[in-house]
């Protein structure tokens, strides 16, 4: 049985409180992002490969750093991770302030890295925790109240960020940002350390005598995905979807930032903000049917052909943004794509963390995602050079047809319903890992 969002929330304090330390620090994320890149296209008069740095330097460190970072929380308090995380990031976030003009703009790019390589920490120690905070029946709804609250942030964070890049300049959106990273560091503090890994994994964290070395761990990771077929098929579907998904910076600044900015008179920014605004609303309402569409799903034994479907429409609507007239016909097929996918995404995020064990799973998790991220960044910053050559029109319906292929990669390696009795044994392997190691997740769903 899976727990509706309210039963979540209303028994569980402990993933309340995450809840909110993520939703504070992500709002103040978005407003770095949206003045970061205005900063640099201003003191850069607009250079496609100033912006694509940017995004290289916003991405790569998360992705090289992921692996390392999944290992560290497997080995150590993951509650301290995040909490370190946010309090480092306070300090880096306030380093924006000191670029003024071409020659200071290695200081953004230094610090967006920064960011990045302890935002894979914190990522890292929040996901690991995640389901032992939520227990099973409630990861489904966790992981669609996570990445809803992250998307509407998304959303509001990109539209607020414009606003304030637009209105009040660059300065106080950088000054939230620190401010944010502070709040969610508090937050993270209230969590008792026991809520975030079962009996077992503590007792190995504690217990050094039997502690692995670290490069024998973060091989082990490795080793894991490549041998689970499963864990393999999530990696390659992401890596595929992130070709095209990573144009999706170059694409939003490149249509908003400048060819509507020019051809429609709008203001840079703002523009920006809109698409942005438009991709996160749609994440957002996509997460939000997530556990209405994965009890229908259930039912009728179907994930398969949905999560192989889903994709490859996501990808079709996206492209035909790109021949829009018009900014806001460009976000209404942004927000139906995203919505599509965001989904997708929830059913197919909650199937990965039920198949895998506790001890392992910050390696897992934090290997997809750095594999997926570190494509994303070199399609940033391809697409940041493609722009020379091609106009963002086109670019944008690459950026969809690439991403939408993932859906074709998930069918093959589907194909003739083998994947779905795969899936369920390599579920019930999960629980059988979760069983070994504890069930102090489930209980804590019950906590007032």
């Amino acid at each position: 049985m899976n727990l509706t969002y309210g039963q979540l929330l209303r028994g569980n304090r402990n993933f309340r409180n995450l809840l909110w330390g993520q939703f504070v620090s992500e709002m103040g994320n978005w407003f770095n992002f949206i003045a970061g890149l205005g900063l640099v296209r201003m003191v850069s008069e607009a250079s496609p490969m100033a912006a694509g740095i940017l995004f290289v330097a916003r991405l790569l460190p998360f992705a090289l750093f992921s692996p390392i970072a999944g290992t560290f929380v497997d080995r150590f308090s993951r509650r301290q991770v995040m909490i370190w995380s946010d309090l480092i990031r306070v300090f880096v976030a306030l380093a924006f302030l000191f670029v003024s003009d071409a020659e200071t703009l290695w200081i953004a790019y230094a610090a967006t890295a920064l960011l990045s390589l302890f935002g894979a920490f914190f990522e890292g120690a929040k996901n690991a925790a995640t389901p032992n905070m939520t227990g099973r029946d409630g990861l489904l709804a966790g992981t669609a109240l996570m990445f809803s609250t992250r998307f509407l942030l998304m959303a509001l964070g990109s539209a607020l960020g414009g606003f304030a890049a637009a209105y009040f300049g660059y300065r106080a959106a950088f000054i939230i940002n620190a401010a944010s990273f502070a709040i969610s560091a508090f937050s993270v503090w209230l969590i008792p350390e026991e809520a975030t890994r079962d009996d077992v994994a503590a007792t190995r964290m504690k217990d050094k005598s039997e502690r692995k070395a670290f490069l024998t761990e973060l091989r082990e990771g490795f080793d894991y995905t490549l041998r689970n077929r499963f864990a393999l098929t999530i990696l390659l579907m992401n890596i595929i979807w992130a070709t095209g998904g990573g144009a999706i910076n170059v694409v939003f600044e490149r249509m908003g930032g400048v060819f509507f900015a020019r051809a429609e008179n709008w203001n840079p920014d703002l523009a920006v903000g809109i698409l942005w605004f438009a991709g996160g609303l749609g994440l957002f309402f996509g997460m939000l049917v997530a556990h209405r569409a994965s009890a229908i799903l259930e039912t009728r034994r179907s994930h398969s052909a949905f999560i192989g479907w889903t994709l490859i429409v996501h990808g079709a609507l996206f492209a035909v943004g790109g021949v829009m007239p018009n900014l806001w016909l460009l976000a209404f097929f942004v927000f139906i794509s995203r919505a599509i996918v965001g989904v997708e995404y929830a059913v197919q995020e909650t199937m990965f963390q039920r198949s895998l064990p506790d001890y392992i799973r910050g390696r897992i998790s934090t290997l997809d995602r750095g594999a997926e991220i570190t494509m994303f960044s070199l399609s940033s910053y391809f697409a940041s050079l493609a722009v020379y050559s091609i106009s963002p029109q086109i670019l944008t319906v690459i950026s969809g047809i690439l991403s939408g292929s993932a859906g074709v990669v998930w069918f093959l390696r589907e194909r003739n319903g083998e994947g779905e009795k795969r899936r369920r044994g390599e579920e019930e392997t999960g629980r059988q890992g979760e069983g070994e190691t504890g069930r102090k997740g489930e209980n804590l769903v019950t906590e007032a």
